[in-house]
């Protein structure tokens, strides 16, 4: 029998935000979020300044044959964000505000309704980005809802500013208050402009690891773990890029210092980073492994979209990898039951 296998990074919108949107009192309370449904059925929807997003795929929004799935491969928990696309950090600060809590009561709501005896769904709450204090308020709201953490872009649009902004000190100190992890996830490059990356699937496959690069990059410089003691910060596919730039990042803090630059050192926040299992590739997991604190890495799919891992697991238990049973397990199940104390009930009876 398999060893039992939590996934980390997913995302799910529920059917309930377009039927809510349907109706004239839900629609007057966020003026600046429009829905479309086109012919057949498609739905799109349009948030703040954000252009209109992709239609809704049917796996974002129905959960039973992930579920099926998910039971099949013996991953007997999920943690589900939203849709970065509809995360809404461009729509004013208390419509975000109102957005995010609507967002999160009915994404709580669909993955209690969605878990069955095989497959419990946990939430990972949006937050407005846009205003730190603002964002602080509804990640406790939430937290105290039910939700385990919270998943958020690498670029607040509308107010374009970055993680390593000032404005969210309230936020990083809130989640470090409540030691839930905060699971960053990035948006695309630059907003998309660049022309290079949008064919051959180069926007999914390099801008956005790239995207991630950059953003972490920032937060490392800016020190924002080390001035937040315990706040858990996990990053997206196995953290893009940067695992391999911190040779790089830590020359150039050196150049840095030397000019006189007020500059934390990378690899400090760098050691306290959690990474998700997503980079396909034994050999890359392998080079995650011995740079990645010893906890810091736990399975993830990107469920349910296209570029993420139809089979998750396999990377982790590849041959090639040389891991002791204990260590498998670690990334399958305990280092995630170890991050996020709101699993303790997922993780109970588990034996990593």
């Amino acid at each position: 029998m398999s060893t039992p296998a939590i996934d980390v990074h997913a995302h799910h919108i529920p059917n309930e935000v377009v039927r809510r949107l349907r109706d004239p009192t839900t629609r007057a309370a966020f003026p600046h979020c429009q829905l479309d449904e086109g012919a057949g059925g498609a739905v799109r929807l349009k948030v703040g300044d954000e252009p209109w997003t992709r239609p809704l795929a049917p796996g974002l929004v129905a959960l039973d044959e992930r579920t099926e799935k998910l039971a099949g491969r013996a991953i007997v928990a999920q943690l589900n964000g939203g849709w970065l696309d509809v995360f809404g950090y461009s729509l004013p600060p208390d419509e975000g505000a109102a957005w995010s809590a609507f967002l999160n009561d009915t994404l709580l709501e669909s993955l209690a309704a969605a878990s069955t005896s095989d497959v419990t769904y946990m939430p990972l709450a949006t937050v407005p980005l846009q205003d730190g204090t603002l964002a602080a308020g509804e990640l406790a709201r939430a937290v105290r809802a039910g939700h385990v953490g919270a998943m958020i872009g690498t670029w607040i649009a509308g107010v374009e500013r970055d993680l390593d902004h000032a404005s969210l000190e309230p936020f990083w100190a809130r989640a470090a208050e409540l030691g839930v992890p905060v699971f960053v996830h990035p948006v695309f490059a630059g907003g998309g402009d660049d022309a290079r990356i949008h064919d051959r699937g180069l926007a999914n496959a390099v801008a956005r690891p790239n995207e991630t690069a950059l953003a972490m990059s920032r937060l490392l410089y800016a020190g924002v773990l080390q001035r937040h003691a315990g706040l858990k910060l996990v990053v997206a596919h196995g953290g893009g890029a940067l695992p391999a730039l911190m040779g790089r990042l830590a020359r150039n803090y050196d150049v840095l210092k030397a000019a006189g630059e007020e500059v934390a050192d990378p690899r400090d926040g760098f050691r306290q980073l959690y990474f998700d299992s997503l980079v396909f590739d034994p050999q890359t997991l392998r080079a995650l492994l011995r740079v990645a604190r010893p906890d810091g890495v736990m399975l993830g799919s990107d469920d349910p979209f296209p570029i993420g891992d139809p089979a998750p697991r396999a990377v982790i238990e590849a041959a090639e990898l040389e891991l002791t049973d204990a260590e498998r397990r670690a990334l399958l199940t305990g280092n995630a039951c170890a991050a996020f104390p709101g699993l303790g009930a997922c993780c109970a009876g588990l034996h990593p």
